[in-house]
């Protein structure tokens, strides 16, 4: 029998504060880089090492941290991976080298492994079907809400305090993340201990790290290289060995029998395909503010908020009108607004200010906030309370390497516009390097050799391989679009399923 958890939505809103840290620690590193290059000592490959050691670490142990919490019950893991979170933070903040940073930042990264499934398969758990749609929407919102808060947050901080202090500010958030989940949410009950399907963990660990290394190998060294190729290929072998180990084990790590459900695998599936264009945006719109528009960290920020905000008024929207007109409706005009966002936005030119960004941006944000919220209700409404975490983990793997393979091929898409059309004539093999790396080098090259005419080439190159990177996504949003108008059920509700099975709630 079903017992309702009188004070749900306070425990969501201590699952946001938590969830709140890992929106703001996937951006606000980014403003203090150049800080860390100078004050560590940091070679270019070591600062890219500081996102990679993150990405690596949550993408290998969400299909772990799922059954964890299935298995053992989600509260005690949840505090375990808050403190891991901040005591990894603290090590971020006070790191002396390169290394004991890429170490604490991968420590940042198991605690997000577990932080993201876990408060997701809760949902479940607290609440009823009917209210599930704005519980998710609360979520997704909490998760994306630090995106923007990063760059705020470090570049204020990083005018005022040492570079530090962009990590220390998950400490508060985690501790009070800690009082709050420790009081507020539920001791709820796992399905015991049982056999652990430790094959399965080594096969799907190794692989999502191979396959999420080869994507992020390309994005620094390009397709031709064979470590890319081989990483990927590695990965996908190992993907395709666990896949067929969790067919023929008494106790699997994931079910993937949750495939032959059409919701769940639908609203998985088009749900990486919003993420792989969205974080792809995320990855050209910083640079678009500041190398072409001139902006600082803050105001970049600042300059994210549109889109954030497009996210949250449609997301509310979406919840009321998937009600009235099905999920399939919602989703599909969803993907349209973001093809159509996304083709507007490639027609931006070096010479546009921020006022011409502010609409595309918009409409980008209304299309993601109608697609992402629908689709993960959907798709965390197919699942039985027994199998929620696993569930939410197998959505988010999906997820985490959708984007990372969004940012490595849409970032080739626009090095190779870029470097294409940048003009080197008459520069140092050196120099030339260094302006064809990026077009914010490029503007820094030519403020100090006073070349007007070079910054002009890199603003104009950039564009035009962004141009090229927006048409991909929106060739997505058209994709996704036709899945959804094909493949989505129609009638209204679709995403309150019921539910085969319950935990035990035990309040405290």
């Amino acid at each position: 029998m079903t017992q309702t958890y009188p004070r749900r939505w306070w425990a969501l809103g201590a699952l946001a504060v938590s969830l709140l840290t890992i929106g703001l620690d996937l951006t606000v590193l980014n403003v203090a880089m150049p800080t860390l290059a100078v004050d560590l000592g940091a070679t270019t490959t070591q600062l890219q090492w500081f996102g990679n050691a993150y990405t690596l670490s949550l993408a290998a142990l969400l299909l772990p941290a799922g059954l964890s919490g299935d298995r053992f019950g989600p509260k005690k893991l949840l505090l375990g991976a808050l403190v891991v979170f901040g005591l990894a933070s603290l090590w971020c903040a006070y790191a002396g080298s390169p290394g004991e940073l890429i170490a604490a930042r991968a420590g940042l990264g198991v605690g997000a492994a577990f932080l993201i499934p876990l408060s997701l398969s809760l949902l479940n758990i607290l609440f009823p079907p009917e209210e599930r749609a704005k519980a998710l929407t609360t979520w997704v919102m909490a998760m994306f809400a630090g995106i923007p808060l990063g760059p705020l947050l470090g570049g204020w901080l990083l005018d005022h305090f040492a570079w530090g202090s962009v990590f220390l500010i998950n400490v508060p958030l985690t501790a009070a993340g800690v009082v709050a989940v420790l009081f507020l949410l539920p001791l709820t009950r796992g399905a015991g201990r049982g056999a652990i399907d430790f094959t399965g963990i080594a096969l799907s660990t190794a692989g999502l790290v191979a396959l999420t290394y080869g994507f992020v190998h390309a994005g620094e060294h390009g397709w031709a290289d064979p470590v890319t190729y081989g990483l990927v290929a590695l990965g996908a072998v190992l993907l395709a060995v666990f896949c067929w180990t969790q067919t023929r084990v008494a106790a699997p790590l994931t079910d993937l029998a949750l495939f032959r459900e059409p919701r769940f695998a639908w609203g998985a599936v088009l749900a990486t395909v919003a993420s792989f264009a969205l974080m792809g945006l995320l990855f050209v719109l910083p640079q678009l503010f500041q190398a072409v528009q001139g902006a600082d960290a803050l105001p970049t920020g600042v300059r994210l908020l549109p889109l954030i905000g497009g996210m949250l008024v449609a997301a509310k929207l979406a919840e009321r009108l998937v009600a009235v007109l099905g999920v399939r409706v919602v989703v599909t005009a969803g993907f349209v607004l973001l093809a159509a966002g996304l083709a507007w936005g490639s027609t931006t030119s070096p010479s546009d200010g921020y006022g011409a960004t502010v609409g595309w941006e918009i409409v980008i944000g209304l299309g993601t906030g109608s697609t992402l919220p629908p689709l993960m209700t959907m798709a965390m409404g197919a699942l039985t309370e027994g199998r929620s975490g696993a569930g939410s983990a197998l959505i988010q793997a999906l997820r985490q390497v959708g984007g990372t393979i969004g940012v490595a091929v849409l970032g080739t898409v626009l090095n190779s516009g870029y470097r294409d059309g940048v003009d080197v004539r008459g520069l140092p093999a050196p120099v030339a390097d260094a302006v064809r790396g990026s077009a914010s080098a490029a503007v820094a090259v030519a403020g100090q050799l006073h070349r007007p005419a070079l910054a002009a080439s890199a603003r104009a190159a950039f564009t035009d391989g962004m141009a090229g990177t927006l048409w991909v996504c929106a060739g997505l949003g058209v994709v996704g679009a036709l899945l959804a108008l094909l493949f989505l059920p129609g009638r209204a509700g679709a995403g309150a399923l019921p539910r085969e099975s319950e935990h035990d709630v035990v309040a405290i």
